[in-house]
């Protein structure tokens, strides 16, 4: 049978979760600069724990296409429904907000737009180009859904040529199936192929644990990921948004982190970032050298 939130009790967060509240100058302007532009974040809507460090250091990452998503993954706080329209002057607008807020590295992300024929992948190719004309030499980092395995909309991608194209599995193969619901494992692997084949030098993905996977299926993943010739590695902690999402297994130690850094490291990836806070887009900046 599968689990669900109702058919288990919420376990109480370890110490080493606790977040610090919002604050600082930096804080505030990163705020300022997204609500002045009409501009979505994942820090926001995806509830990200970071959001007090990487704002306070005056970095964000967008989120593009809006901030309600055609799919329901179960660990996923970010809205689902019918997203409407396109703005298509968003592209511009985040390009604006980038100069803004002095960004010399950017990650840009999106919500899932199934309902659109093109998966917003020409919004996605728009974006990156309206960056990099209103910011010479500023370094980006995509991070893309999977655009139902369609290769045009992914080629899109790889003919903007991000410095980092991330795409995450999110979870385990076994899985997979109840945690993303409409996504596909071997999809997922598929598409970070084609990126390292289209030529994008450094390709990304990220796992969540305390979902129920036992270490043999989190070293499978690990495996998977670099048959697929991905580079960089995030393994962070899963944090249940609401009653209603995915429940927590368990917590992970940060000393149990810290060995499964060890061993990514040793199956080949050039960067790993592991620890109970990690998120796709922690210290993202790092990852360019």
């Amino acid at each position: 049978m599968n689990v669900t939130a109702s058919d288990s009790k919420r376990i109480a967060k370890p110490e080493w979760l606790k977040i610090k509240l919002p604050s600082g100058q930096a804080y505030s302007e990163v705020k300022r600069n997204i609500e002045k532009h009409r501009l979505h974040t994942i820090c926001e809507s995806g509830s990200c724990p970071n959001q007090t460090e990487c704002w306070g250091a005056g970095t964000a990452t967008l989120m593009i296409l809006g901030n309600i998503c055609t799919r329901s993954c179960t660990f996923c706080h970010v809205t689902t429904g019918n997203p409407g329209q396109v703005d298509i002057t968003e592209p511009l607008r985040v390009a604006e907000s980038v100069k803004l807020m002095g960004l010399k590295h950017v990650v840009i992300t999106s919500v899932d737009r199934d309902d659109l024929i093109d998966g917003g992948s020409t919004i996605w190719a728009a974006t990156v180009r309206a960056i990099r004309r209103k910011n010479p030499g500023v370094t980006l980092e995509t991070l893309i859904p999977d655009f139902k395995g369609v290769r045009e909309n992914v080629q899109r991608i790889i003919d903007v040529k991000p410095e980092i194209v991330s795409h995450n599995i999110e979870t385990v193969k076994r899985l997979t199936r109840q945690v993303r619901v409409q996504a596909q494992y071997e999809r997922s692997l598929t598409v970070l192929a084609w990126l390292k084949e289209g030529g994008i030098e450094r390709t990304k993905s990220g796992i969540m644990l305390g979902m129920g996977e036992t270490e043999d299926e989190i070293f499978e993943a690990m495996d998977d990921l670099r048959k697929h010739h991905v580079d960089i590695l995030t393994i962070g902690q899963y944090l249940q948004p609401t009653r209603n999402h995915y429940p927590v297994a368990r917590y992970v130690t940060p000393d149990e982190f810290a060995r499964y850094k060890e061993v990514a490291l040793s199956k080949g990836f050039r960067y790993v970032e592991s620890g109970p806070m990690v998120r796709s887009s922690y210290h993202a900046e790092r990852h360019l050298g």
